[in-house]
């Protein structure tokens, strides 16, 4: 976690000195004006003072817009604080809140989704690397229209629930990414690497691709104030999701499991800005994924993970992993996260508060406005539409005696937003 180190420490007290000297410098300027707005024999000498002076603010303020600027991109680096109940450390500690579906299959080489695009031909990654480098692809046959049900399926599911459907822009600024908290870093650098940047005038924000269609529904939110009682306000969104760092995982480069760019539908909440209302919504809203994996027929497990698999942002996040037979084991599907108040901070997201008898009277009240406070926000994976695939592939390819692959078993939740042949698919 960042700490204040000594050279934050002396750039805030530097700043503390500045503003105070800068105080001094205006008072002193008003009372030279006084001198210059009298005239008499002392007016020249007043106005070279004047001058003295605006030059020496005019300095002073540069140097504390800088200051501001530093400080503030360091505090943009501290993390939000952790749930008391998240476990402590690396990955490796998560702790397993339930275990879903059908007992797993037995680990099998030959359920490789690679493998099986051999007969089933699903998917093309050697075009996709010819148009756009290793670990992009294109999505044919069977492999488009499971995406299509899947998103859809998704979508329906997240709407039954109560969620307004949100078609999101693909693109935001990198400020907007920033203050959600998505700065994501190589373990080996300080610089980002997962962020697609896009060619601005240096006088513009800059704009990056969305690495999440979480960033676009916050921004949604941005710069509100809500009555009392408005909140929650549920939206699922459907975009793309790019992530620059992809192909830097070994194995996880084979394939679908690991890519730069997917679809996604992303549930996100925003909440009343207290932590019993937020942890209620959060197990609400791991009962919407869980309906929609389970669902699918998938064995999954939900995970809470330790303080160092949190991210900037999140209070505390579930994980959720489905069985994949071909890889070998589990495969993350889905995260879900309650990031109380560590987002509407930035981007100013606040509600006002219930009115109580000691407030002020309706006069007063009137003239400063109902008192408010920064709501909560929450966002979960309703639909990572690679991952998915992999897992529906993995576990629900048929093969002959010769061992090769004939057809797919596709859970009958599917079925109803299916467009394409059925030739090759069982509903199950």
């Amino acid at each position: 976690m960042p700490s204040i180190d000594g050279q934050t420490f002396l750039s805030t007290q530097y700043r503390i000195y500045i503003s105070i000297r800068l105080n001094q410098l205006k008072t002193e300027r008003a009372e030279v004006g006084e001198r210059v707005r009298k005239g008499g024999e002392f007016r020249v000498a007043a106005l070279e003072e004047a001058k003295r002076l605006k030059m020496e603010i005019q300095n002073l303020e540069r140097t504390l817009s800088e200051l501001d600027d530093e400080l503030l991109s360091k505090s943009l680096l501290l993390p939000n604080d952790t749930h008391p109940s998240a476990p402590l450390g690396a990955e490796e500690n998560a702790t397993k809140i339930a275990t879903v579906g059908p007992p797993p299959r037995d680990v099998d080489s030959a359920r490789h989704h690679v493998s099986i695009n051999q007969d089933l031909k699903f998917m093309d990654l050697e075009s996709g690397a010819v148009a756009s480098g290793s670990s992009w692809y294109y999505l044919k046959d069977i492999g488009a229209f499971l995406e299509l049900a899947l998103t859809n399926f998704a979508m329906s599911v997240a709407v039954k629930h109560g969620f307004t459907p949100v078609m999101t822009p693909d693109v935001v600024k990198e400020e907007v990414a920033t203050r959600c908290g998505f700065q994501p870093r190589d373990e080996q650098s300080s610089a980002p690497t997962q962020n697609y940047y896009l060619h601005r005038d240096d006088t513009e924000s800059q704009l990056v691709l969305a690495g999440t269609a979480e960033i676009p529904l916050a921004a949604m939110f941005a710069g509100k104030i809500y009555d009392y009682g408005a909140l929650p306000l549920k939206v699922v969104g459907l975009g793309r999701a790019f992530r620059a760092e992809a192909g830097a995982r070994g194995a996880d480069t084979r394939g679908l499991y690991r890519v730069h760019q997917f679809s996604k539908v992303e549930l996100f909440v925003v909440s009343e800005g207290n932590v019993e209302t937020s942890s209620r919504l959060m197990e609400e809203m791991r009962d919407v994924q869980a309906e929609i994996f389970d669902s699918l027929g998938l064995s999954f497990r939900v995970l809470d993970m330790p303080t160092e698999e949190l991210g900037a942002s999140a209070y505390r996040k579930y994980d959720m992993e489905a069985w994949m037979p071909g890889r070998g084991g589990w495969g993350e599907i889905s995260s879900l996260s309650n990031c109380t108040d560590y987002q509407s901070r930035r981007l100013h997201i606040r509600h006002q508060l219930p009115p109580h008898a000691d407030q002020p009277k309706p006069s007063e009240k009137e003239a400063r406005g109902p008192s408010t406070t920064f709501a909560h926000t929450l966002n979960g994976t309703a639909a990572a539409v690679p991952r998915l695939i992999v897992a529906l592939i993995e576990n629900g390819a048929r093969f002959d005696a010769q061992g090769k692959v004939v057809g797919l078993d596709l859970p009958k939740a599917l079925r109803p937003f299916w467009i394409g042949a059925t030739d090759k698919i069982e509903w199950v």
